[in-house]
Formats: structure tokens, C-alpha cells, sequence
């Protein structure tokens, strides 16, 4: 019998590899499917405010050991929305000891007469510091411009002790 050389299979390696990288990319497909099917039904919708509909848009009302396992759903008030507030703080050196994410408390200091005391108060207590603007995109020179990530009814009360008065922060 003669003498053969050994056999050897090429690209067996290969193949193993590419269909390796298949499944994996089946995989990752299958959880971002499971992933957006769970984020969907989640979802409520304005007229679904318990999260759940049945047929024809009609709720399902939650039983027994489904009753006892669905957590308690927080309803937001619209005033509890936080909206991000721009505040003009008076002294511009105490702005740049701020970092984004920092908490502090703003105080509304009102001009008052000579021979008076002035009068300061608290108007937003533990706001957290969303972004401060750098120094070249805050054209007014007075004072120095933070952005404050706060609940809806206390911009409205910022925005008007901004127009009245002079706004200070401290750090909490």
C-alpha cells in the first residue's frame, strides 16, 4: 500500500467561528425583542392609567394573586415634573465652585430701604445644579447664569424672586 499523506480539513476553524458569531448575533437580536416587547406593554398610555388594557381598549381589573404581586403605581402630578430652571445667581465667584449635580439651597435676597434690615428667604431648598453655562455663553455680565433641575411650581416661584430680587446659593 503506498504512502499517503496526512489529511487535513482547512477551514473547519473557520466555520466553527462563523457560526459561533451567528448564534451570537440570534441571541443578541432575541433579547432586544424581548427587550422592546416588555418596555411596550409596560407603557401606559393616557387613557390606561392602571398599564393594562384588554380587548377593544377595556381594562383588566387586577385579582387575586396578580392583585398582590403588581406593584403600586406612583401617579405624577404635572406640578411634580422636574423642569430644568435657568437662575441668575448675584455673586459670579460663588457659581464657580459649582459642579453639574451638586444640591444646594437658593435664597431670594430683597433690596431693601437704608436704615432697614434686609430680608432674605429660602426659595428652593436641596435643588440639584443640572448644567452651569461657561463663562463665554452668558453675554450679561452681572452675576453668573446655573441651570437648576427643579419641580414646575418652584421655577415659577425662581423665576419671579429673579425679578424681584438678588438670588444667592448655598451648597448642601
Amino acid at each position: 500500500m503506498p504512502q499517503f499523506a496526512p489529511l487535513r480539513v482547512r477551514g473547519s476553524s473557520r466555520r466553527l467561528r462563523r457560526a459561533l458569531r451567528r448564534q451570537r448575533r440570534a441571541m443578541a437580536a432575541g433579547l432586544a425583542v424581548t427587550a422592546a416587547a416588555l418596555a411596550a406593554s409596560s407603557a401606559r398610555g393616557p387613557d390606561d392609567p392602571g398599564g393594562r388594557s384588554g380587548p377593544h381598549g377595556q381594562g383588566v381589573p387586577e385579582t387575586g394573586a396578580l392583585a398582590a404581586a403588581a406593584p403600586a403605581r406612583e401617579h405624577r402630578r404635572p406640578d411634580d415634573v422636574l423642569v430644568s430652571a435657568p437662575v441668575r445667581i448675584a455673586d459670579a465667584a460663588t457659581v464657580r465652585l459649582l459642579r453639574p449635580g451638586d444640591r444646594v439651597d437658593v435664597i431670594a435676597a430683597a433690596d431693601s430701604p437704608p436704615g432697614e434690615e434686609p430680608s432674605a428667604k429660602v426659595v428652593a431648598s436641596g435643588v440639584r445644579v443640572a448644567a452651569i453655562p461657561r463663562a463665554g455663553e452668558d453675554p450679561v455680565g452681572d452675576g453668573a447664569l446655573i441651570v437648576l433641575s427643579v419641580p414646575r411650581t418652584t421655577a415659577a416661584a425662581l423665576a419671579g424672586a429673579g425679578a424681584t430680587s438678588r438670588l444667592a446659593v448655598t451648597v448642601c
